[in-house]
């Protein structure tokens, strides 16, 4: 192994292979922090010039764009409230407040380091644990993905607000939203009222673009013009990374568990950061021991979003290399790659492209190293961000995300798509709905239904294998455990309110 992991580093580490790394997080970074565009889109663009790259240099630059854009979406989350992909969606959650409380350097420092920590995580696993984990993946079916995917939007709505009915609610209308289109496994057409538009259903990345950048704009426009809103929003000068050494050991423990859910998420096959940041989130919140602070600006929320949607780019290879599944959408695209070089992703690859193999895993950390450096220098640029008075920033918010949203599919609907989830979240917001779950069903809706689909095909209409199937059955039951205690809690703190009022 060692021998193969200098061989690889020789191999990489020439000046034309460097370059084009460089290039790749730079690039990744803008199509990361740009809402609409993502890792995904900027690896499907460069894959043609990879055709006269040597493998070598093909697979540092498509590393580095993978790495980069993974990345560069918490610059948007952080500093304009929109997520610059589905894979950056909870950083907004406290992100975005602790910037708009004048802490965006802490903000960003916070991300930056811990989307590296995450990565070199996800990398170390990749490396050292890839055939195990690829055996896992391998034994566990439509079962206990479903019940898998089920926890997760039980968990979120259990943290989601201080209503659980309005919690699940939101997510089954969330879910709902994916009925929209061909079906799954069957391609049955479903609500398209004969319009060809409809037939792929809502675009995603459109969708969350309205509920956080139209959502935002029209919450602000309630409220009348002032001198505020020709003001840039404050931020403090702040040193290093903005936080302290002892505040970032003090994130040890939920560093470790959000890599670890970063990893196992990412692994398994159509899942990704998408839920990685969702569920890392989730458990940190549900775990600490201030979950009130939770949304208002606080360093455990990022930490948890940004160390597991980086963390899952190691265990989204696992799959693709070990097995020539992708784990994700920017594996998919690194599988058309492996077919452009004439190379066949999976268990013979390891014997047959050693070399190859260890090139990835080097080049992952080289690019891990790059893209922290790259971020780090480049906070003040993205601070001058918040120099913008208000008055101008949103609508540059609005044109630079009209701008994504059109770019992610070529067409109109999708701004579409924007107007009307933005309208969506406005009146959720208004009535006292969670946009989290909301989300959370519209983006694993498909896996559900796709899964429950496929179970119930397997066990011929029958549910048992649900609850005689181990793993499945422990994660019923622990679905079944937040909702009961989160009804508890939440007759706990009515009874409080009642008594106080009394």
């Amino acid at each position: 192994m060692i021998d193969l992991f200098v061989s690889a580093f020789l191999n990489l580490m020439t000046v034309s292979n460097i370059l084009l790394m460089l290039v790749g997080i730079v690039v990744g970074i803008i199509f990361g922090a740009i809402p609409g565009l993502s890792s995904s889109m900027a690896i499907a663009l460069f894959l043609p010039i990879t055709f006269g790259l040597s493998q070598y240099a093909a697979f540092a630059l498509l590393i580095a764009l993978y790495i980069g854009g993974v990345s560069g979406g918490l610059i948007s989350a952080i500093l304009i409230n929109v997520p610059g992909s589905a894979m950056s969606i909870a950083t907004c959650y406290d992100g975005h407040p602790m910037a708009a409380n004048g802490r965006a350097h802490r903000a960003l420092g916070t991300g930056i380091v811990f989307s590296f920590i995450g990565t070199i995580f996800g990398v170390f696993v990749l490396i050292f644990a890839a055939p195990y984990l690829a055996d896992i993946a391998v034994k566990l079916g439509p079962f206990e993905y479903f019940t898998l995917i089920l926890f997760a939007l039980m968990l979120i709505i259990g943290i989601s607000g201080a209503d659980l009915v309005k919690g699940i609610t939101a997510g089954v209308l969330g879910m709902a939203t994916t009925m929209v289109g061909l079906a799954p496994v069957d391609s049955v057409k479903r609500f398209t009222f004969g319009s060809y538009t409809l037939l792929d259903g809502f675009p995603l990345l459109p969708l969350i673009i309205g509920l956080f950048a139209v959502t935002s704009i029209l919450k602000t426009s309630e409220k009348a013009i002032g001198v505020e809103d020709l003001e840039h929003f404050a931020y403090k000068k702040e040193k290093g990374w903005g936080f302290t050494l002892v505040e970032f050991f003090k994130q040890t423990k939920n560093t470790i568990v959000s890599a670890v859910i970063g990893v196992i998420i990412g692994f398994l096959p159509g899942m990704g950061g998408t839920l990685a940041n969702q569920l890392a989130y989730a458990t940190a919140q549900k775990t600490s021991k201030h979950p009130e602070k939770f949304g208002t600006g606080i360093m455990d929320g990022i930490v948890a979003s940004e160390t597991s949607n980086n963390a899952s780019i190691g265990g989204a290879m696992i799959p693709l290399l070990a097995l020539g599944i992708p784990g994700d959408g920017p594996t998919a695209m690194l599988l058309g790659a492996f077919t452009i070089q004439g190379l066949v992703a999976g268990p013979l690859l390891f014997k047959t492209s050693a070399d190859l193999v260890y090139l990835i895993f080097a080049a992952m950390l080289v690019c891990s190293i790059l893209m922290i450096v790259i971020e780090y220098y480049g906070i003040a640029f993205f601070l001058q961000a918040m120099k913008i008075p208000k008055g101008m920033l949103l609508p540059i918010i609005v044109m630079l995300s009209s701008v994504g949203a059109y770019a992610s599919g070529n067409n109109m609907f999708n701004l579409w798509t924007v107007v009307i989830f933005g309208i969506v979240g406005f009146v959720f917001g208004k009535i006292g709905f969670p946009v989290a779950p909301f989300i959370l069903g519209a983006v694993l809706g498909p896996n559900i239904e796709s899964n429950l689909r496929r179970a119930l095909q397997l066990s011929r209409a029958s549910f048992m294998p649900f609850i005689t199937r181990p793993v499945s059955l422990i994660l019923l039951l622990l679905s079944l455990a937040v909702i009961i205690s989160t009804a508890m809690i939440q007759r706990k703190k009515h009874q409080e309110e009642k008594a106080a009022v009394n």
